[in-house]
């Protein structure tokens, strides 16, 4: 599977295991049910691909101010952090007001995510290409890897 396809499954796929298990980890942080948890984690995801789109968008404008154009690793680390602070300060106030709780406990259910998400990532990516393959690179080939 390649090309457009095979990221259609993949984001489809990440995003529905994602929802499943962010529901279920704040259903069971938050002392509530599924029926709360579960549209908030839609809501969560919604927010976090929103953001990601704009903040790259955002990110990228302001390289284009600056005299040095590469990225650097400090550069790299910068983006990742800022965005996910950012994306922190939306989604605590956000999971406080939508299950009642402290920002404090809010804060706490977030942390849980944000441990969650990385390594929830690594680990579908590589369910996913063994299933799946790897995308076709071209001339470039993959050791291990089939055509």
């Amino acid at each position: 599977m390649q090309g457009f396809k095979r990221k259609l499954v993949y984001v489809v796929g990440y995003e529905l295991i994602g929802v499943v298990v962010s529901a279920t980890c704040l259903a069971i942080l938050g002392h509530s049910e599924a029926s709360t948890t579960g549209p908030l984690a839609v809501v969560i995801s919604t927010t976090a691909a929103t953001w990601n789109i704009v903040y790259n968008y955002l990110f990228e404008a302001w390289e284009k101010t600056r005299t040095d154009k590469g990225r650097s690793l400090l550069r790299r680390v910068l983006h990742a952090a800022g965005f996910q602070l950012s994306l922190v300060c939306m989604l605590v106030p956000l999971i406080s007001w939508w299950m009642g709780v402290s920002l404090l406990k809010a804060a706490g259910m977030e942390a849980a995510l944000l441990v969650f998400f990385p390594i929830y990532t690594f680990f579908y990516t590589w369910a996913f290409d063994r299933i799946f393959g790897l995308p076709s690179r071209g001339p470039l080939s993959v050791e291990g890897s089939t055509p």
